[in-house]
């Protein structure tokens, strides 16, 4: 399916053709003059005279990606291999062919709990302070024992060197330091260190939150808290037409719980592993009072989320279940997605979960297990959490360490997977975490459109078929100071290894019109790709920028168009 934004092809609808010159003759205005009353009519067949005509470019690279983060006591290793796995996603955001504008929000799933009076809930706040200061806060102790390597295992910069540079959102104007990372144009708002080293200092979130996560609810109160003026933090992380990206990071069960039940964790032992003598409840309160199991047990067929009130009954209506409802938080999310659709129709709330899921599960590889817990190396982990593990690390009857199977969590990402060859989970008992990462990136960059041109490209060398070389020139525009520049040429090169278009030497922005339809040529960078040749389009432009663009710069283009559309696009 093409993922061509509306927005763009609206804007590009009516680009058509200019002078057999490079650089086509323009008026005063900027743009091609002409007498053609609508350009994009098809040229009749036969006919020579070009109707020149340019216009501005407009196609998405904004990618809003949130990261949330379990910071309980057992999420040390996990955190440290989020860090050494992030290059996996950040050279899929900054390929030569995506160079998207992105942003990177951090927040926890600790959202408050009343058995966790001395931790210090985020409730969705973004944080963004270098993990070598929250340290010395006591963030990476659990159980007197220090966690710390979690964090300076990647990070050597303290808040004191690594600073966030002022920036200004489409709501705020003002250039404020933000609480999330930030690429635009190449150009990041970290100082005293590159992304990559910021996203080792802040990304990881400590050990000291709270054992009750609650991932979907910290999840909406960040997306939420985005829109709200008074979130010093969050406001403005959010754009209208970025792609979203969720990522949650996970070994436990979702405990969002609704406040107005908290007694669940207190004096109401309806939920609790044994309500005769524990004196405390457990997390496996949380698998309890949100998930039904198919089968007798000790094997299930399935589980799924369930409605319980606090008498301990299934089928409880929303707003007398204990545990807030899966589908709040699918509704809250498929709101943001039908909002973006107002700018894209193809554009889709992308989710990724990291959690207790075997490994291979994300290629159907192998299927989550819902069973009691055998114990094995563990000492009563079914106590500790009311299911046996999803995932273990370590030998099968002597594991080093485990996830709980995902339900909750598991049911909101799958409502926002639409690619039936892959799946949207990932295991957080994989020793290397690149698989995934790399999957976020991929599947954001299925998101963001292709410059594909509109309409039926003129081939001025039709001696090889299914090859079109165009005649097209790009401009970079300036609306505030008023100047028209036409951009470089791309030249083949390598980036990371990898064959690439880069700037020229001196330039810092260039464009490739890519007119191979059928992979005739030895390269495979002036291929088309399929989101716009099965549109019937039949060249593809390629921008590629190294240094930031000025404040009110747009691009426009202009090509010479076919004489006979039906005959050069069939399928246009």
């Amino acid at each position: 399916m093409s993922h061509l934004s509306r927005a763009a092809l609206a804007v590009l609808a009516s680009l058509a053709a200019c002078s057999n010159d490079k650089d086509p003759t323009l008026d005063d205005t900027g743009t091609a003059s002409t007498t053609d009353p609508d350009p994009t009519d098809d040229v009749p067949t036969g006919g020579n005279e070009p109707v020149p005509a340019t216009v501005a470019i407009a196609y998405n690279k904004d990618v809003d990606i949130l990261f949330v983060i379990d910071n309980s006591g057992s999420m040390a290793e996990e955190q440290q291999r989020l860090v050494e796995a992030f290059s996996a996603l950040q050279n899929v955001l900054e390929a030569p062919g995506v160079q998207a504008n992105y942003r990177i929000g951090f927040t926890t799933t600790d959202s408050g709990n009343p058995r966790c009076v001395n931790t210090t809930p985020e409730n969705g706040n973004l944080v963004l302070s270098s993990c070598l200061d929250r340290i010395e806060d006591g963030q990476f102790i659990s159980q007197d024992i220090d966690y710390s390597a979690a964090c300076t295992a990647g990070c050597d910069l303290r808040d004191s060197t690594l600073k966030i540079r002022g920036t200004a959102t489409a709501i705020d104007p003002t250039n404020t330091p933000r609480k999330w990372i930030e690429q635009q144009n190449g150009e990041s708002n970290v100082q005293g260190g590159t992304v990559a080293e910021a996203f080792a200092c802040y990304a990881p979130q400590g050990v000291a939150g709270c054992g009750f996560e609650s991932h979907l609810e910290s999840m909406y109160k960040a997306l939420a808290a985005a829109k709200q003026k008074n979130s010093e933090n969050n406001y403005g992380f959010l754009r209208e037409q970025a792609v979203l990206s969720i990522v949650i990071v996970t070994d436990e069960a979702d405990c969002s719980h609704n406040p107005e039940f908290k007694d669940i964790f207190t004096t109401n032992k309806v939920f609790w592993n044994d309500p005769e003598t524990d004196s405390a409840p457990t997390s496996a309160v949380c698998w309890k009072a949100g998930v039904a199991c198919s089968g007798a047990g000790p094997t299930f067929s399935e589980c799924h989320s369930e409605n319980y009130d606090d008498e301990g009954n299934p089928g409880a209506d929303d707003a007398r279940a204990v545990l807030h409802p899966v589908a709040k938080y699918i509704d809250f999310v498929n709101n943001i997605e039908n909002n973006k659709q107002t700018y894209d129709a193809d554009q889709q709330v992308l989710v990724s979960l990291l959690a207790g899921v075997p490994a291979d599960y994300e290629a159907f590889g192998s299927e989550i297990v819902y069973a009691d817990s055998p114990d094995l190396g563990f000492d009563g982990y079914q106590a500790q959490f009311g299911i046996g593990p999803g995932c273990i690390v370590g030998p099968a009857d002597a594991p080093t360490t485990a996830a709980v199977p995902p339900v909750r969590e598991r049911e909101f990402a799958e409502a926002f997977n639409e690619d039936a060859d892959a799946r949207n989970l990932s295991s957080i008992c994989n020793n290397d975490y690149s698989a995934a990462m790399f999957a976020v990136g991929d599947r954001i960059r299925d998101q963001l459109d292709p410059l594909c041109l509109p309409n039926c490209a003129h081939d001025t060398d039709p001696a090889t078929p299914g090859v079109i070389e165009s005649n097209c020139q790009m401009y970079e525009e300036n609306l505030y100071l008023g100047t028209r520049e036409p951009i470089d040429d791309c030249v083949e090169g390598t980036v990371n290894g990898e064959p690439a278009w880069v700037t020229p030497e001196g330039s810092t922005l260039c464009f490739a019109a890519l007119g191979d339809l059928v992979g005739a040529t030895p390269s495979t960078l002036d291929d088309v790709s399929p989101a716009c040749s099965d549109e019937g389009f039949n060249l593809e432009f390629v921008v590629v920028r190294t240094g930031a663009a000025a404040a009110g710069t747009t691009l426009s283009a202009a090509c010479d168009l076919s004489a006979d559309k039906k005959a050069d696009c069939p399928n246009l």
